[in-house]
């Protein structure tokens, strides 16, 4: 199906709306693991504008089915309904002539907004699909949600799905086509402790902890090809008092490639690290907490020609070249099974992952505009 003025004046026509939605989203707190108020929100919502068959599922995940049989190919669109921030307290709301500022009004509560606005233009009016459509407002797609939502989606659909497309991000041009895997640990160091002066030359957890991340942040990254690979400890926490030798220090570490060698190598590299401080007699405890994949057996002629159609969608609608990269998304799990799949944005803005994020209210209009033209090519 062609982009149409029609398409055009339905976008126009909704902007009000869609302003309206994403406040009312962003005043549900929906920290990962906390989805339910927003999802019932969106559930609603799509009942509301004559969606049928919407449910949601045992991990918060709300799917609205469209032209769905028992054996068709399907394609998957969806944005998440989790942010990255833990509050389970309404968070602050402030807008401006030109600006929404909230945390989490980009990533994902904007991208999210359009696309439910976006995929009520087509169900409304009853049009064929050339495959079975699941819409999908899914759950923990931040931090330590570590994809479930996703994961459970292609679990139940993967053997029939086509193809999976994402709405994430801040960047209107920019498309992520690569995963970038990762792997998540909590490090826990526990030594004899004591007190600071009687006890004075006992191990110190919070000291070999730190000559631990010393040691990882001398790590040599791996690199094939074009690859990337980083690495970073987030967070750090131990000890009792001032006047304490810590018995407890524990971090947060990952590290992340586009390469799947790359990530093998670093895995290999952390636990070296970790079994030769065991071996100095200190209790190292190590929980993983995340995993990401990498791509793994995904057709290369399907991946590039959903990728040559979400381009094109942006070149139509911005005029400018698509910027293509490599991230951390929702596709790690189709694109690690097989699946083709790309993330787009449908919003701009600024300060993702921080309280200062903001939205660009300019660019809604354009992100319809992009959502709208792709998802208008899986309609007859």
């Amino acid at each position: 199906m062609q982009f149409t003025d029609e398409m055009i004046r339905y976008i126009d026509e909704s902007q009000l709306e869609l302003k309206q939605l994403i406040r009312d989203l962003c005043r549900i707190p929906t920290p990962s693991g906390f989805e339910r108020n927003r999802a019932e929100y969106c559930k609603c919502w799509l009942e509301n504008n004559g969606c049928k068959g919407v449910y949601i599922d045992e991990v918060h995940n709300v799917i609205c089915p469209y032209n769905v049989s028992e054996d068709n190919e399907l394609v998957v669109f969806m944005a998440h309904t989790d942010t990255v921030f833990p509050d389970t307290e309404p968070m602050p709301f402030m807008e401006t002539s030109d600006r929404f500022y909230a945390p989490g009004v980009c990533d994902d509560t904007a991208n999210l907004a359009v696309m439910l606005i976006c995929i009520r233009y087509f169900i409304q009016r009853g049009m064929q699909s050339r495959y079975g459509l699941i819409f999908a407002a899914n759950s923990g797609e931040e931090g330590l949600g570590n994809l479930k939502g996703c994961r459970a989606i292609v679990e139940r659909y993967g053997k029939r799905m086509r193809e999976l497309i994402t709405f994430d991000g801040v960047k209107l041009n920019a498309i992520v086509s690569r995963a970038v895997g990762s792997h998540r640990y909590r490090v826990t160091v526990r030594t004899e402790g004591g007190h600071s002066f009687s006890n004075f030359g006992n191990r110190n957890a919070i000291h070999v902890l730190a000559s631990m991340i010393e040691m990882l942040y001398d790590v040599k990254v791996p690199r094939v090809g074009n690859s990337q690979t980083t690495y970073n400890v987030g967070k750090i926490s131990g000890g009792t008092s001032v006047n304490t030798i810590a018995q407890e220090a524990q971090m947060l570490y990952e590290y992340r490639s586009d390469n799947n060698c790359c990530l093998e190598t670093m895995q290999r590299m952390f636990e070296s690290i970790v079994s030769a401080y065991r071996a100095t007699g200190v209790e190292i405890e190590v929980e993983k907490i995340g995993d990401r994949p990498c791509a793994a057996g995904v057709d290369q002629e399907r991946q590039q020609a959903l990728l040559d159609n979400a381009a094109e969608c942006v070149r139509d609608a911005l005029s400018i070249e698509p910027s293509i990269h490599s991230g951390s998304t929702d596709c790690n799990i189709p694109l690690a099974n097989g699946i083709p799949a790309i993330c787009m944005s449908a919003c701009q803005g600024s300060g993702c992952h921080t309280r200062e994020e903001e939205l660009e209210l300019s660019s809604l209009p354009l992100g319809c505009s992009i959502t709208m033209r792709f998802i208008a090519k899986y309609f007859v």
